[in-house]
């Protein structure tokens, strides 16, 4: 064969490589957008909440604030009344012709959270007691459906959630122009509930906090000495290398399994309280613990052995030199691990699982020690319901979470470029 055949075939070779490169980068772009396509998709009607507008009569004989004596007495008054009664009269009003009473109108036509609303509104202003106050009011998953088109009135009434009559209410209140779509504030104001109108990301979004709190605070401290004293001060002999390779093992073994561990050791042994930020920090910090030491012994690595011999050659000691000189040089390093890991255990699932974390917990966490969800769970919980609303709830909560690894890891590549050394 000659020289240019061989040389032809080169070429034809890397060619071939630069297309089969190519088409896989187009076909993992292609998934990438496919992905990120169908969440948005999915989320957009979960930015978005239906309001209601009412004539409410805030009537003084079911807001009965004569007899309290004192703000105690009235505040007390203004929690105890009947809304719901409140807001079934101005629904019989809107809808004269239905033949539900004003119990049935609101269970199906308004939010649950609407009474609260108006509660609210009363305990801010007691003045509007004996008034009639035009007011929106959130309402049901049933009418938000309807209002945004994704009911298929095509299908037999007993094969879709909402109902000809609730159809009908929902055509009238639009005629009328009492319909409208506001922003959704539920999403970031409430905790989690069963009623998809009222679900939120807010003790979610606190519990993912606490438990990184803790996570951060237990693993970076642990793993730079842990990292130091391996890499700086160990001897070389058979015990160190026993432990350097069960921390290279420890940092592919399944999440799961740390999940297990916890769940054996720090609850059924130690004690501590299921589904806390705590013990889902203690499980994290296990899982991240490997991660950190990798990389803060490659940061120690990676500072040149010059800058040991000229401390040493200044009379400075073995700690001085590590403490003084190679760590804060490494310390970018270590902190882009560091940030690496956490977002790792920001998007674990499996082993929160496994301690309990997947509680339904309406109220956000006020400490480590209180019971609280975090964002994976959240969004686990809300996949297995079955009703469709919570297809935009979850989908609105991946997008969040995958908003928060993205600014860590931007942050990560902004420190390493911010304090990277050129040697």
């Amino acid at each position: 064969m000659s020289d240019s055949t061989l040389l032809k075939k080169r070429h034809s070779a890397e060619n071939r490589f630069k297309i089969y490169g190519i088409a896989s980068l187009l076909i993992a772009l292609f998934f990438l957008v496919s992905f990120v396509y169908s969440i948005v998709r999915d989320a957009i009607p979960a930015f978005t909440q239906t309001e209601i507008q009412l004539e409410v009569n805030f009537d003084p004989s079911v807001i009965d604030l004569s007899a309290a004596s004192n703000d105690e007495g009235r505040l007390r008054a203004i929690r105890g009344a009947n809304y719901n009664m409140i807001i079934g009269e101005a629904l019989k009003n809107a809808l004269p012709d239905s033949e539900e009473d004003g119990y049935q109108l609101t269970n199906s036509l308004v939010s649950s959270s609407a009474q609260y609303r108006l509660m609210a509104q009363v305990e801010q202003d007691p003045g509007i007691v004996g008034s009639t106050q035009n007011v929106w009011l959130p309402s049901s998953g049933a009418v938000d459906s309807a209002f945004k088109g994704y009911v298929d009135q095509n299908k037999a009434e007993g094969d879709r959630e909402v109902k000809d009559a609730e159809i009908a209410f929902v055509n009238t209140l639009d005629q009328q122009g009492r319909l409208r779509s506001s922003f959704n504030e539920t999403m970031f104001s409430n905790g989690d509930s069963r009623s998809p109108q009222d679900a939120g990301i807010k003790g979610a979004l606190i519990g993912s906090f606490y438990t990184l709190l803790v996570t951060l605070l237990l693993s970076f401290p642990i793993a730079v000495l842990a990292a130091v004293y391996l890499e700086e001060f160990a001897s070389k002999n058979k015990f160190t290398e026993f432990l350097e390779a069960n921390i290279n093992n420890l940092a592919a073994v399944p999440s799961i399994v740390f999940g297990l561990l916890g769940l054996a050791v720090f609850i059924s042994f130690f004690g501590i309280p299921r589904s806390t930020p705590l013990v889902g920090g203690l499980v994290l910090t296990l899982m991240t613990l490997p991660t950190i030491i990798i990389s803060s012994r490659a940061a120690l690595k990676s500072v040149p052995p010059s800058i040991r011999d000229a401390a040493l050659g200044l009379g400075a000691s073995k700690m001085q030199v590590v403490f003084h000189h190679v760590l804060p040089l490494a310390l970018p390093g270590m902190l882009t691990g560091t940030i690496i890991g956490m977002a790792q255990a920001l998007g674990e699932t499996a082993p929160l699982l496994m301690i309990g974390m997947v509680a339904f917990i309406v109220d956000p966490a006020n400490g480590i020690l209180d019971p609280s969800t975090v964002m994976p769970v959240q969004i686990y919980i809300w996949s297995d319901l079955p009703d469709r609303a919570f297809v935009a709830r979850t989908s609105f909560a991946i997008i969040i979470l995958l908003c928060f690894l993205i600014v860590m890891n931007a942050l990560a590549v902004l420190l390493r470029k911010k304090f990277e050394r050129k040697w």
